[in-house]
């Protein structure tokens, strides 16, 4: 495990690693350390329950789950931690990831599991919602975290003025 890791990003599969390139990206960007694990909750349950028992002793303060089909993985997990759990629901075959959305949005009262998006725009708003829970105690990320918004707006608004000049100059937007 990375030291003075804050988050941790848990993968059900190696072939799970593309579609979360996002979330390591904007962890590096907004300065947040992380660590990153292959554990299977089917097919290596004694390491899942041994890394999330210990993942608040190791400093971990989220753990963020990508797990396609089944996907007990962010369950398994939050089972064994109190630590807040975002899952990504990561599609594959035959159902394309509603097996794994509907597996992490129907966790048993008790054991919640924050489910974002599946596939990769998943990653970033995990990553994201990671972050706005590490913000609420540390201020200089919360400043980073409103930034970020606020860049985002930003985008957004230039592009409708992009888009209104191509209109008002008559020309069909592209």
């Amino acid at each position: 495990m990375k030291m003075n890791a804050q988050v941790a990003i848990v993968m059900g599969s190696k072939s799970d690693l593309p579609n979360l390139r996002k979330a390591f990206e904007l962890l590096n960007d907004f300065g947040v350390p992380y660590t990153a694990r292959v554990i299977s909750a089917h097919r290596t349950p004694v390491e899942a329950e041994k890394f999330a028992s210990e993942a608040e002793k190791n400093g971990i303060k989220v753990v963020i789950c990508a797990a396609g089909m089944a996907a007990h993985l962010a369950g398994v997990i939050a089972s064994y931690t109190t630590l807040p759990v975002i899952g990504i629901p990561m599609a594959c075959e035959p159902f394309n990831g509603l097996d794994a959305l509907l597996a992490m949005v129907q966790m048993p009262p008790g054991i919640p599991v924050a489910t974002v998006t599946s596939g990769k725009s998943g990653a970033d708003n995990a990553a994201l919602l990671a972050i706005s829970i590490l913000a609420l105690s540390d201020s200089a990320l919360s400043g980073k975290l409103k930034d970020f918004r606020k860049k985002q707006t930003e985008k957004v608004k230039a592009a409708d003025a992009e888009l209104q000049e191509t209109l008002k100059a008559g020309n069909i937007p592209s």
